[in-house]
This record gives structure tokens, C-alpha cells and sequence, in this order.
């Protein structure tokens, strides 16, 4: 042990005294076991950790791989639902004109069942 500049050969006594007490609190044993204890977590969490980068290396080429076609098929969805609604919209206005034309055709309240009994996509389920 390197003696701190000015201090007394008693200061250094007490130090290895206190030091030499401290070694004799712990066996050398024991710190023997915990340092490979630590050794074998230390493997684990680097075995762990490759795992789960290359897990991560996977998925973000997985999801590389799908974003796209995932996007295209949302605007395809999209693009559906736009024409489905232009499609039931005329729709609706034909049967109104056929039913302002042609009143007798229809009997009363057969036109405001069939008028439009699609469910309504925007609103949410209950």
C-alpha cells in the first residue's frame, strides 16, 4: 500500500489494521462464488441480449418486407369503400326518383325498409 504524502507510520498501521479486518469479514470463498456467479449471469444477459438483437433484426425486416403491401392494401380498402359509397348514394337517389315517379309501384313503408340497410362503418360497435 502507497503511504498518502504526510502520513504517519501509525496512519498507515491503522489503515492495514482496518483493511485487514475488513478482508477477514468476508471468506475468501464466499467472494470467490459471487464473482462467478456474476461471471455466469454476465453470460447469460450477453446470450440474451444477442437473442434478442437478432430478434429485433428479424422483425424489422419482416416489417420492411409487409409496411408496403400493407399500405397499398389500406388504399385499395380505401378506394373501395370511396366507389362503394358513390355506388349506394346513387343508388338511393334512384330508388327516391323511382319512388317520386312511380308512387303506386311501391307500397307504403316497402321504400323506407329497403331505402338503404347498410350498417353504418363510421360509428363505432357498442
Amino acid at each position: 500500500m502507497e503511504k498518502p504524502p504526510g502520513a504517519s507510520p501509525q496512519t498507515a498501521a491503522a489503515a492495514a489494521e482496518v483493511a485487514a479486518q475488513f478482508r477477514s469479514l468476508v471468506s475468501a470463498e464466499d467472494v470467490e462464488s459471487v464473482k462467478q456467479a456474476q461471471h455466469l449471469i454476465l453470460g447469460r444477459l450477453q446470450d440474451s441480449n444477442a437473442v434478442l438483437t437478432h430478434f429485433n433484426e428479424y422483425s424489422e425486416q419482416c416489417f420492411a418486407e409487409v409496411s408496403s403491401d400493407l399500405a397499398s392494401k389500406a388504399r385499395l380498402l380505401k378506394s373501395m369503400k370511396d366507389d362503394l359509397d358513390h355506388i349506394f348514394m346513387k343508388l338511393r337517389s334512384m330508388k327516391s326518383r323511382l319512388a317520386t315517379t312511380y308512387p303506386d309501384a311501391f307500397p307504403d313503408g316497402a321504400m323506407a325498409k329497403t331505402m338503404d340497410q347498410r350498417p353504418d362503418l363510421e360509428t363505432p360497435l357498442e
